[in-house]
């Protein structure tokens, strides 16, 4: 049988993840491959580290990329600091937080939970005062939720984390480059990011860095296992056996990304190339343009979105600015509707989980899929296939609304330039 080259769509992507790539990423990545120890690749090994690092906004020396998908980063910063028996508080408020169980479920910790419905978060004092009552080892909490569209503040929770000594770990994939997120300034021990979201790089790597407070547990252990510890050294660790992979150990990884460049494994040449230049532009860009950029699509969509008619879900306080839930019209098949829009306008955008499945739409704003024209296309889509679906919308006000967004946003911007 033979096999045909790859001819792939050409999709306008809108979901929470995977987006569409910026296409000079999708160029470094044809550069050519470099031995994973050749200096030249490991200077870029290097700059990749230090771009982290700005895009964290942290200080930590280690800062680096696991190879694997989003939820690889999550299970290598918590297999690598949780022992079995360890109490780990988790706030849920998503899917996403049940991941986070589950992974620490799987090392052996003892997982106590806190909910909230789903559309909501949780206000720091809620979260504060379960930490007092359950006293963890370690919390781990979701910063952007992209099955509910929300965003936890996080700077009271860390806070309190840290003067209790509590390690404080946050699954940042969805917000990290497109969002607000200040590693150092709100006491996060250790943090994951993604590569699919609004870094806008293939999905294959997650981003990560911790400080020393997670630094020591890792330096005790491997004293542990080589049965030198000292007494100071078993304050932070009690078993040799504790971290179950060999894949994920973190400090096992450090040897490979530190100077001594120890074998690990063989690294993801391409995407070390497509990291680096996605990290690169978010660079280039600025961060607070980059945030901005993105709170100003988040608004065009808005308006178009309610000019239609459709009302949005969640509580507005606490949208996570890169994904924007729309509640689904009373009788409409809302997976008809995304098969139009693919089929039709050849524009994806998501449906959700768990208890908001059939409910609601995703529509995500991220990294380079965050652009004018891809506002303007789904709007005006939507509005077409919901029209044929026989929902009631509001003709002809949506792209007008937006438009309208935008030219407030260069007008502003047109007196701001004026007056400096």
């Amino acid at each position: 049988m033979l096999f045909s080259e790859l001819h792939t769509p050409k999709r306008t992507i809108m979901t929470p993840g995977p987006v569409e790539v910026d296409p000079r990423v999708l160029r470094a990545m044809s550069t050519p491959i470099l031995g994973q120890f050749d200096p030249a690749f490991t200077n870029i090994m290097n700059e990749v580290m230090e771009m982290l690092r700005q895009v964290f906004q942290t200080k930590n020396r280690w800062a680096f990329p696991i190879d694997g998908t989003s939820r690889s980063g999550n299970e290598a910063i918590l297999c690598s600091i949780i022992e079995p028996g360890d109490k780990v508080l988790v706030p849920i408020y998503g899917r996403f937080g049940h991941l986070l169980v589950e992974i620490c479920e799987r090392y052996g910790a003892e997982v106590h939970t806190l909910e909230c419905p789903w559309g909501e978060v949780f206000e720091p004092q809620v979260v504060i005062a379960e930490i007092k009552k359950v006293n963890p080892k370690i919390v781990a909490i979701v910063h952007g939720e992209t099955s509910t569209g929300r965003i936890q503040p996080l700077a009271e929770i860390g806070k309190a984390c840290r003067e209790r000594d509590i390690l404080f770990v946050v699954d940042a994939v969805a917000s990290i480059g497109g969002v607000e997120v200040k590693t150092d300034e709100w006491y996060i021990d250790g943090l994951i990011g993604g590569t699919q979201k609004c870094l806008s790089v293939p999905s294959g790597m997650a981003p990560i860095t911790y400080n020393d407070r997670i630094e020591t547990i890792l330096f005790a252990r491997k004293k542990v296992e080589r049965g030198i510890a000292t007494e100071e050294d078993l304050r932070f660790t009690r078993s040799k056996h504790a971290i179950s992979s060999n894949y994920f150990d973190l400090s096992m990884l450090q040897d490979y990304w530190g100077p001594r460049r120890l074998n690990h494994h063989t690294e993801a040449t391409s995407m070390i190339y497509a990291l680096h230049e996605g990290l690169r532009l978010v660079l280039i860009e600025g961060l607070q343009q980059r945030f901005d950029r993105h709170m100003l699509h988040e608004k065009a969509l808005i308006a178009g979105l309610e000019a239609m008619g459709l009302r949005l879900f969640g509580d507005s306080r606490h949208k996570l600015p890169c994904v924007t839930c729309v509640e689904i019209p009373n009788g409409v098949d809302g997976e008809s509707v995304r098969k139009m829009l693919l089929d039709e306008f050849s524009i994806e955008i998501a449906s959700s989980f768990g208890p908001l499945h059939g409910k609601i739409w995703r529509i995500g704003t991220m990294g380079y899929s965050c652009r004018k024209e891809n506002i303007l296309a789904v709007l005006g889509a939507l509005e077409a296939v919901l029209i044929r679906h026989g929902v009631n919308v509001i003709r002809g006000e949506a792209l007008q609304a937006a438009l309208d967004e935008y030219k407030v946003t260069r007008l502003a911007g047109m007196a701001v330039e004026k007056s400096s």
